[in-house]
């Protein structure tokens, strides 16, 4: 155990100085993560539009669970519905999904929600915290589901049975309806 104490020690400090090195020469400046976007710049807003039209792009291709068509074309998913709340490209940026069941009622709504989260979790390479909720006062039960959509833990679990996690495959499956 303590041999591997020093060991790990010596990786560390090894490590460190290739990268005080490598950045004292400048070969590193490229990937430095303050040359990111900022406020003020006018790339800033091009990025962050450019996350937004990913996101949406990514969303409204999912297929409703109940009618061949996708969640686009029945107006569920809106390019409106998609907020960039807190946008830091080099940083965590928090993304707020709204969507809008098609009846107060429906019974797939947080079926929905899970296809919105697990399609975006899987196809974002940005770092996101991500946040989905039903457009207020569109469904009858929309406190209870956006808690549901929006825990870890339920996501995790829901995944795990196998009839629901193949919905959900076959609702974001890029597939042709």
């Amino acid at each position: 155990m303590f041999l591997a104490i020093i060991m790990f020690n010596m990786i560390i400090n090894k490590t460190k100085k290739m990268f005080e090195d490598n950045n004292n020469s400048g070969s590193l400046s490229k990937l430095s993560i303050s040359e990111a976007p900022s406020p003020g710049d006018p790339k800033y807003e091009e990025t962050k539009q450019e996350l937004k039209e990913t996101i949406y792009d990514c969303i409204k291709t999912i297929k409703d669970p109940e009618k061949p068509a996708t969640l686009e074309d029945l107006k569920v998913v809106y390019e409106d519905g998609v907020q960039i709340e807190h946008f830091k490209p080099s940083d965590v940026s928090l993304v707020r999904i709204e969507f809008n069941p098609t009846v107060p009622h429906c019974s797939l709504a947080t079926l929905i929600g899970l296809c919105i989260r697990v399609k975006l979790q899987r196809n974002l390479m940005e770092k996101i915290k991500l946040s989905i909720f039903i457009k207020k006062g569109a469904h009858d039960t929309e406190a209870e589901i956006n808690k549901q959509i929006n825990d870890k833990e339920r996501v995790a679990a829901a995944m795990e049975v196998p009839s629901l996690s193949q919905l959900v495959e076959q609702c974001i499956s890029e597939d042709e309806i």
